[in-house]
Order: C-alpha cells, then structure tokens, then sequence
C-alpha cells in the first residue's frame, strides 16, 4: 500500500517518487532543476546525527537538504 509524506519525513533507507512541489514555493524552480521533479525515483541516503540536513539521492546524486526545503516535496512510497 502507498501513502504520500513530505521528503522531509523519510528515514534513510526509504525510497519513492516524487509526487509534487508545493506551489508557490520561492524554492520550487531551484528543486527542480537538481532533478526532484514529479515521477523521479528519490531515496533518503543518510541524516546528519541532529538531523537537519538529510542526504537524498535523485538523478544519480546525492543531495543535501534541509528539513524545511525538504517540505516542499511530496514523495509516495510504499510501505
């Protein structure tokens, strides 16, 4: 079964798809163009030990995002 969280709520290990950006987010062009656009694979990598930021691994890299840019993204996975 699939259900929708925020990025920001992944644990690393987890994997999903990228299901949407929030509108009007000032962050939205810049998360794209590093690839987390809607239907991409996206997978948390690894939390720094307080956290903030998370690594997540879209396109073949490996990016670091705070919790709050983090939140603009929806992401299904399957549990």
């Amino acid at each position: 079964m699939a259900r929708e969280i925020r990025l920001s709520e992944m644990k690393p290990g987890m994997k999903g798809y990228i299901v949407s950006l929030a509108e009007g987010s000032d962050l939205r062009r810049r998360l794209e163009d590093l690839g987390f656009v809607a239907g991409m694979a996206v997978d948390c990598v690894e939390r720094s030990p307080l956290g903030n930021p998370s690594a997540y691994r879209v396109c073949d890299t490996v990016i670091a995002l705070r919790s709050q840019d983090a939140d603009v993204v929806t992401v299904r996975t399957a549990v």
